[in-house]
């Protein structure tokens, strides 16, 4: 047949199946609705609005063919609508004869049929020579039936027809390809729509064929039914009196007079081992897991087959087109999708919903957990428990509160890094493991009942034990030392806010045997003594002008502190190494202080430095409660226009800064990000030592233990940065980095300096206390010095007089000479005065360098020669500088600067240099004692 032809036929065929529809309209649909009110009434709108879709469709293909005719001879495919708008053609039929078959299950013709209104009484006529022109002998809910879906099926029959002429006609064209694809969809069609009406009878007979308790709960309009095991054979291993029913959209297995349904969403179908018979399918739910026994491999393939093909399509949210042979077919659901669920058998997630990924039924990925009482868990999940990260809520006990926790999980408990902020307004930042603290941790409670604490140090199972700090901020006293279980266990020190200080045993959190107690006054005890610092038995207290008293001490509430000993008055002033007696390092090793904070970072080189696990080894940003609060609501929320934040990988970037002068700079940037294991480490670190020695922990007899416990940072740190490296150089496939030993990078002493300003104002403080008494006879043999003029300090000092830079002097008419102060060596003097401006011992050695500079510059200027001073002409220079330039505190610098300086430096310029500012600072000390010894004798 020739186009022309073709299109006729087809516009004959839309005219009188558009005609048929006008009929059905006007004599069924129209007084269905004007009857008022019946059952399913909503889904029969719905029946009668896709009716309507499809009607426009049909007038609309008709339009369009008769505008063609206009011109025959330019009659072309793209003039039928049917062909260029296949695709809108399939969805409506699909739409229509979908929801004429739910109709049809709920038995809604037959509710149709009997509706008693006076509307639908008089249009029975009607109906009746309708039904008549159809050649329809039958009830009236069957001729309904008929009616409202064979015209549909004839005219996709007319359709698939007339396509396979056009497809067959002699010629080629371009559009044969749509031609083509237009055919081989209608065909499929016919296929879909034969298989959805008889799927809508089975499903409509098994409704007639159960009880009202079984159809009740379980008939809706969209469910099919697409395998029974009365069809088809098969047994539950829950019981052998079972039937097994499966739908569109639920697996259902009947005891009896009970039932139990499975959401096809939340089912996984698996070959069942050997275990469990040849011929079974294994099915697993979240809370149930059982297997389906066929009584043959035939049986078991279909039904395997049948149940992950209805799941897939479940997941999909629509069925394949047509039915059991789409697109879909042969192909297996995934095993990890995302959905909701709320559990309810015996067990810890008894009534809990959970929103998020699972895995072979059980969570397995990100999600949310939530149990009515306002317990939630947003986090990971691994095989059903938590694992990763995660936030958990949980209320509190009075229920106007929660208990925080931010925490990584390992297999269900809280294992590695984790915040927790509690309800009462107790912080833990720390470890866990099982649920319990362990490891490094601190724990604070600032606003206490019982008072105010915070605990820094070690835990073992959920209990302090080992090396840690508790400040009990309500008795004023920080203790340092060892405990267990809970309780002070092993040598410990007391520190007092008032300035006392004592080291003591401890068994089981009381003190035992002798100890050692410092008092304010400078006063030292040796012996046993109380709680509250009362002497008693034997021991020795030696006073600040050393007089010692040794004997038996005892305490009586009427008479006071009694002794009986002896008095020693022959000693002098007590010495140095008894007034600035320093504990704690033999009692607490560095190595042994912080060993459970060090081994978290251990642990993670070892682990090969993976990044989804660093926060649970190195922790992560501390939060405030309300912050955490929110970021467990945000957690895995999608927003739009966020930037993500990109973690950088660190093995990467260690790989590019090897040599000594890019490895500073990328040390020194690690210190400063948080993120960066290093910056965490120290972090970490930082927050130790102020626990330690800070506020009230800043007694002089610490300062050794926190001056060797710096440098030990600076050690482990340089480990951990060699560890770091081998690893991303192992893992690039580079050569391995030398050992310590033989590197030219001195690592610790490169380290140290990057790291003191977090220990610096702490570490300090304890100089400064320890060489108080030599920096006040300094201070004021400062303070008398700088009283003289220029002239008078250079003369009294015995600087050569053509060193004296007097010429520099601009004079007012007003002025003397002989009286102008604060004049000389002004470059020397600000130059050495940036030494109180920078905590790096290098720096500060470099100013001292810069100041002698100028010292020498200056007399090279009055010489006119280049010079450069011996020890015998800078010492006096050196003093005249030291004294104008009244740094208060120069002995704690010095000090501090001797001990932490690069050992390289020893021997050198630097080392010279120190020595004499070391000199000039005893030499100020010792004339301040001359003068006021012979004040003293004058006076006597």
């Amino acid at each position: 047949m020739s186009l022309v032809e073709l299109a006729s036929l087809l516009l004959r065929t839309e005219e009188t199946f558009s005609a048929y529809l006008a009929r059905i309209n006007s004599v069924i649909l129209t007084p269905l609705l004007q009857s008022g009110s019946f059952e399913n009434l909503d889904l029969f709108l719905r029946l009668n609005e896709h009716f309507h879709l499809l009607w426009d469709l049909t007038e609309e293909s008709c339009r369009t063919l008769k505008q063609s005719f206009g011109s025959p001879e330019c009659i072309s495919v793209q003039d039928f609508y049917l062909i260029w708008k296949a695709d809108l053609f399939l969805d409506r039929y699909i739409q229509y004869f979908s929801t004429f078959a739910s109709f049809a299950v709920v038995q809604g013709f037959e509710h149709a049929a009997r509706i008693k209104s006076e509307v639908w009484k008089s249009h029975k006529p009607a109906l009746q020579q309708f039904l008549a022109d159809f050649s329809l002998d039958a009830s009236v809910a069957v001729a309904l039936h008929m009616v409202l879906h064979k015209p549909f099926r004839d005219q996709l029959q007319q359709y698939t027809l007339i396509l396979s002429k056009l497809q067959g006609s002699p010629g080629q064209c371009p559009e044969n390809e749509t031609i083509s694809y237009a055919s081989n969809k209608f065909a499929k069609l016919e296929s879909f729509v034969r298989q959805v009406l008889d799927e809508a009878g089975l499903t409509r007979g098994l409704w007639k064929s159960l009880g009202h308790k079984f159809t009740d709960v379980l008939r809706i309009p969209e469910r099919r039914l697409l395998e029974d095991s009365q069809n088809l054979a098969v047994l539950s291993s829950t019981g052998r009196s079972d039937r097994v029913l499966l739908f569109n959209d639920i697996l259902v297995l009947i005891q009896g007079s009970s039932f139990q349904s499975f959401d096809l969403r939340l089912v996984w179908v698996e070959a069942a081992g050997r275990d469990a018979g040849k011929c079974a399918v294994r099915i697993i739910t979240p809370e149930e897991e059982f297997f389906l026994l066929a009584k043959d491999a035939k049986a078991q393939a279909v039904w395997q087959w049948k149940v992950n093909q209805a799941v897939r399509q479940a997941l999909n949210g629509k069925r394949d087109f047509p039915l059991w042979c789409g697109d879909g077919e042969g192909s297996d659901p995934l095993s990890c999708r995302h959905f909701s669920f709320t559990f309810r058998a015996e067990g810890k997630l008894k009534n809990a919903a959970y929103e998020g990924e699972w895995c072979l039924g059980k969570p397995h990925g990100k999600g949310t957990l939530m149990w009515p009482n306002g317990r939630n868990y947003v986090g990971d999940f691994k095989e059903g428990l938590e694992h990763g990260f995660g936030i958990c809520l949980i209320p509190c006990a009075s229920g106007d509160c929660y208990d925080c926790y931010k925490c990584h999980w390992q297999e269900g408990k809280m294992s590695g890094y984790g915040i927790c902020e509690y309800g009462n307004e107790m912080v833990y930042k720390g470890y866990f493991k099982d649920n319990l603290r362990h490891g490094f941790g601190i724990l604070e409670n600032p606003s206490s009942a019982k008072g105010p604490f915070k605990y820094t140090g070690h835990w073992e199972n959920g209990k302090r034990s080992g090396y840690g700090i508790w400040d009990d901020h309500e008795r004023s006293e920080r203790y340092i030392g060892m405990w267990h279980e809970d309780q002070r266990h092993g040598p410990g020190i007391v520190v007092t806010q008032s300035g006392g200080c004592y080291q003591r045993m401890f068994h089981m959190d009381k003190m035992v045997g002798s100890g050692i107690l410092l008092l304010e006054d400078n006063s030292v005890y040796e012996g046993n003594f109380t709680p509250d610092l009362t002497f008693i038995g034997k021991g020795k207290l030696t006073f600040p002008n050393g007089f010692t008293l040794e004997g038996s001490f005892a305490n009586t509430s009427s008479q006071g502190l009694q002794t009986q000993g002896i008095l020693n008055t022959a000693g002098e002033q007590q010495d140095e190494q008894m007034c600035k007696l320093q504990l704690g390092q033999k009692e607490f090793p560095v190595e042994m202080r912080w060993e459970g904070l060090f081994s978290q970072f251990q642990e993670f080189i070892h682990s090969g430095c993976h990044r989804d696990t660093e926060e649970a080894f190195m922790g992560f940003h501390v939060q405030t409660s309300k912050e955490l609060r929110k970021s467990q609501e945000y957690l895995f929320c999608q927003r739009e226009n966020e930037e993500v934040p990109v973690k950088v990988d660190i093995l990467e970037e260690l790989t590019a800064h090897q040599d000594q002068g890019t490895l500073q700079n990328y040390l020194e940037q690690a210190f400063q990000n948080s993120l960066h294991p290093l910056g965490k480490l120290l972090k970490m670190l930082s927050l130790a030592f102020q626990a330690t020695y800070s506020t009230t922990g800043a007694s002089r007899h610490l300062l050794t233990m926190a001056q060797e416990e710096v440098k030990h940072y600076a050690e482990k740190i340089w480990e951990f940065y060699l560890g770091l490296r081998r690893l991303a150089l192992e893992r690039k496939g580079g050569p391995c980095p030398e050992d310590p030993e033989n590197s030219e990078l001195n690592g610790p002493n490169a380290i140290l300096p990057l790291i003191l300003p977090c220990f610096y104002p702490d570490l300090f403080m304890l100089y400064m206390l320890y060489h108080e008494k030599e920096d006040d006879l300094y201070c004021q043999g400062v303070v008398e010095l700088s009283q003289e003029s220029d002239v008078k300090l250079l003369e009294f000092l015995d600087v050569r007089k053509h060193f004296w830079p007097l010429k520099d002097l601009t004079l007012t008419k007003h002025q003397r000479r002989s009286l102008v102060k604060d004049r000389c060596f002004l470059s020397a003097t600000d130059c050495l005065r940036n030494l109180i401006t920078t905590v790096d011992p290098r720096e500060k050695l470099d100013i001292l360098q810069k100041t002698y500079d100028e010292i020498a510059k200056t007399i090279s200027r009055l010489l006119g020669e280049e010079f450069n001073p011996s020890m015998d002409d800078l010492l006096p220079l050196l003093m005249y500088v030291v004294t104008r330039a009244r740094i208060q505190r120069l002995g704690a610098e010095l000090h501090l600067i001797r001990d932490l300086m690069d050992p390289t430096s020893s021997g050198g310029m630097h080392d010279f240099l120190l020595t004499a500012l070391e000199s000039c600072y005893a030499l100020i000390q010792k004339e301040i004692q001359y003068h006021q010894s012979w004040h003293a004798s004058q006076n006597s």
